[in-house]
This record gives structure tokens, C-alpha cells and sequence, in this order.
């Protein structure tokens, strides 16, 4: 997979668009009746010329709307009032007088997105560039589509690791297996077998860490050692390290955690953090803390000096499948539908300063840099697609779309990143740099 190489290859992914298949033009509309194609809003209409219009009928009052300039209401907050949090929190180098969490800048253009074609995923749409639907796994200028790895996994994709200074990408997979694919050819290398699904699989330094049930492999790339780190009981859905601590969330509801023994070349039992009552599916580390997101809806916030809980937040109402931090904040996404932004108040805790309202179940979170280093979050939901926002306005970049719910995302170097999907394909995209605009 010579990224770079194949960019012009694999560039044949592109946003197609247009009113339909029929003649174009009001003179044509007196002679139809002033009624939709049934049959071309089902994308098979095969009359030319048809009765009917292959084109929407504009709302009431369209014109006038578009005569006036007006645009639909962006996302944001219902006031104004900035952030809650003390004002360290309020204004970062990260912030200017014109970016706030859910404002959108006047120097970016928010692109309603369109749907994806179903008959194009199936193969068999007869519209060609004619249909008003989008025949491109993205939608957006920002990114776009490498490579697929082909020949890959039989069922959900469920971690990516990409070990920083290795020409492998790994994956792991339901299907019990792990694959090691070249990097400069993209071809599978080889095929690990583990007897048991994977639940994640993380990277740091030269190892990398898999988690199946009632176990966690962990794998040295540098001295090929191969240990198994027993404890876990049921699925291990994340894991994380922080403060020389490997800590992975278990479906029996606890947070395990090993330390490395240089001296004896193990992983050693250090810790089990109990306080969740049902499975810990999300992880992660800052600010000296460890957060960990459960199927009780609720995010538990773990000093990482003593290991102690000291501090729970319940500000979802469903699953909280992921957990990330950015700059001097904690961002969670959930099944109820909702990113929610948390900061710190003037006594230290954590409280929701901002909430951010989806279509869909949200089911994994992933940051990035685009290629000018503005911050990107990358939301997968449980309608088969993945919005890319810009932070901290949460204005939409684009969209990625898969055939089944993408459950891994790994950002890369370079602006490149990786998804894996329920149909266990791997893809690579990579962000492209924005084109200036030009002078008048």
C-alpha cells in the first residue's frame, strides 16, 4: 500500500450529482404533468421521454427564500454565553475570538451532504452521472478515498493499530483473527488465529495489545515476545495506557491494570478498578486521569496516582461507547445520539459545557490534524457513515460512507486514516489540503 502512489489511482471516488435522466429545462415542464416520477425518485425510471418530472418540486415559497439570502440555522448553542468552565478552560491557544464550541466561522461553507445511491452499492444503478444520489463512499472536499485492502476479514472489523515507525498495519477482527497487511503494497502478510473474537487492539512503543475474551495478548514487535496477560473475565472492549499502567475495560464490569517488569520481562497484575456496573466499553488518558465509558451510561473519572474514583459523570441516558480528550477537554459520544463536551469548573469537576445532537446512535470517536493542523473529530454512527466536524465548531467536513457500521477508526501519519467496517473491509483515506480561494 504505497499510500502516496496509489492517491492518483484510487482517486475514482467522486461526488456525483445532477436532477435525473429526463430533458432539463422549464419549456419541457408546460408538456409534463407537474408531478414527480414515482419510478425515477426510485432511481429506475426507463421512459424517455417520461410524463412525469424527473426533478423535485421546489417548497412554497422557495424563491423567495433564495431571493432573500437566507440559509437554514447552523448548530450551535441555544445561548451564547460561552463556556461554563473556569477561564483557562474558556479560551486556549486553540481558540480565537471567532471559534466556540458549536459555532460555525463565517470561513467555512457547511455542504448539505446527500445520500448514498443503494442501487450503486448493489451494482445496478442504470442513472450513471445522471442520478441525484451520491456514487462515492464520501461526500466533502476535504478527504478522500486511497485504497481498500482487499482479501481481508470475514466479519467486523473491530481494532486498527498502526505501531508508530512500522511499515505493518494491523487489524483485528470478530472473526478471531488478526492481519498484518505491508504498507507499501498493501497485501495481507499474514493471518494470526487467536480462538476468540477480538474486542480491541491498541499500540504503544513496540507493543501491541489485543484483547479477545478472558484475555490480552500482547505482542513485542521488537523482541517478538508473545505473552498473554490473564484476569479479564468475559470481552476485553478497551484498553488504554497511562502512567506505565496497561488498563483494559472488561465486560464483567471491572478496569484491570498491569504493570510492566523490565527486569523480568512481564506484565504484572497491578490494580482492579471497581465501580461500574455493567461492561467498560471506553477508555482513555489526560490530564492525569483516567475516564472510562460503560453500558451503565455513565463516565467514571479515575485519579491515576492512587487509582481512586473521584468522580462520576451521568450526563448520558445510553451506552457511552467512546471517550476522548482534546485540549483541556473530555468529549463522549453515546447510543442516545449525543457528543457532549465536558470541562472543568472552578473545583475541579467535570461538567458538560457543550452538547452536540446526532441523527444516529454514535459508536466511536477519533481525532485528528488535517494537513494545515487544524483539529478534526471523525464520529462513527450506527447508520453506516462517519461525520468528519471541524473543532471546536462542529462544522461538517464531510461525510464517509460503508455498507455496515464502522466500528475502527485509526488516525495515521500525514493525514491518513484508516476505518474498518461490519463486512470486515479496511479502507484508507487521507485528508487533502484545502484549495485557496481564488481572488476576484
Amino acid at each position: 500500500m504505497d499510500l502516496d502512489a496509489h492517491g492518483g489511482n484510487k482517486g475514482v471516488f467522486h461526488r456525483l450529482s445532477g436532477g435525473g435522466g429526463g430533458p432539463r429545462g422549464n419549456h419541457n415542464d408546460s408538456n409534463k404533468n407537474q408531478k414527480v416520477c414515482f419510478h425515477w425518485r426510485a432511481g429506475k425510471c426507463n421512459r424517455f421521454p417520461c410524463p412525469f418530472l424527473h426533478r423535485e418540486l421546489p417548497p412554497p415559497n422557495s424563491s423567495a427564500s433564495a431571493s432573500n439570502g437566507s440559509h437554514p440555522a447552523k448548530r450551535g448553542f441555544s445561548n451564547d454565553s460561552g463556556f461554563s468552565g473556569p477561564p483557562a478552560a474558556r479560551r486556549t491557544p486553540n481558540f480565537n475570538s471567532s471559534s466556540t464550541w458549536g459555532r460555525t466561522g463565517n470561513n467555512r461553507v457547511v455542504k448539505k451532504t446527500d445520500k448514498l445511491c443503494n442501487y450503486w452499492i448493489q451494482g445496478n444503478c442504470t442513472f450513471g452521472e445522471g442520478c441525484r444520489y451520491l456514487h462515492s463512499w464520501s461526500s466533502g472536499d476535504s478527504f478522500s478515498l486511497l485504497t481498500q485492502l482487499e482479501g481481508g476479514h470475514q466479519k467486523v472489523v473491530s481494532g486498527i493499530a498502526l505501531p508508530s515507525g512500522s511499515d505493518k498495519l494491523y487489524t483485528g477482527s470478530q472473526d478471531e483473527t488478526v492481519r498484518i497487511w505491508d504498507c507499501q503494497s498493501g497485501q495481507c502478510m499474514g493471518v494470526i488465529n487467536l480462538g476468540g473474537e477480538v474486542g480491541c487492539m491498541i499500540t504503544e512503543g513496540p507493543w501491541i495489545f489485543v484483547g479477545i475474551p478472558n484475555l490480552v495478548k500482547a505482542w513485542n514487535l521488537q523482541t517478538n515476545a508473545d505473552l498473554s496477560l490473564s484476569g479479564p473475565v468475559g470481552q476485553v472492549y478497551a484498553m488504554v495506557v497511562g502512567s506505565d499502567l496497561l488498563f483494559a475495560g472488561t465486560q464483567d464490569s471491572e478496569i484491570l491494570a498491569w504493570r510492566y517488569n523490565a527486569a523480568t520481562s512481564i506484565f504484572e497484575p497491578a490494580a482492579s478498578l471497581k465501580g461500574h456496573s455493567l461492561a467498560v466499553v471506553s477508555l482513555v488518558v489526560g490530564a492525569n486521569r483516567l475516564f472510562s465509558g460503560s453500558m451503565d451510561n455513565s463516565i467514571k473519572v479515575w485519579n491515576l496516582e492512587n487509582l481512586q474514583c473521584v468522580q462520576t459523570l451521568t450526563g448520558h441516558t445510553s451506552v457511552v461507547m467512546s471517550v476522548l480528550c482534546w485540549d483541556q477537554f473530555l468529549l463522549s459520544s453515546s447510543l442516545d445520539k449525543t457528543i457532549k463536551v465536558w470541562a472543568a469548573t472552578e473545583r475541579g469537576d467535570l461538567e458538560v459545557t457543550y452538547t452536540h445532537q446526532e441523527e444516529h446512535g454514535l459508536l466511536k470517536l477519533c481525532g485528528m490534524h488535517d494537513l494545515e493542523g487544524k483539529p478534526l473529530l471523525l464520529c462513527s454512527c450506527n447508520d453506516n457513515s462517519v461525520r468528519i466536524y471541524d473543532l471546536p465548531s462542529f462544522s461538517e467536513r464531510g461525510k464517509i460512507f460503508s455498507k455496515q457500521e464502522i466500528r475502527a477508526i485509526q488516525a495515521g501519519p500525514g493525514g491518513l486514516f484508516f476505518t474498518g467496517d461490519g463486512t470486515g473491509q479496511v479502507r484508507v483515506w487521507n485528508c487533502k489540503a484545502e484549495q485557496p480561494t481564488p481572488a476576484t
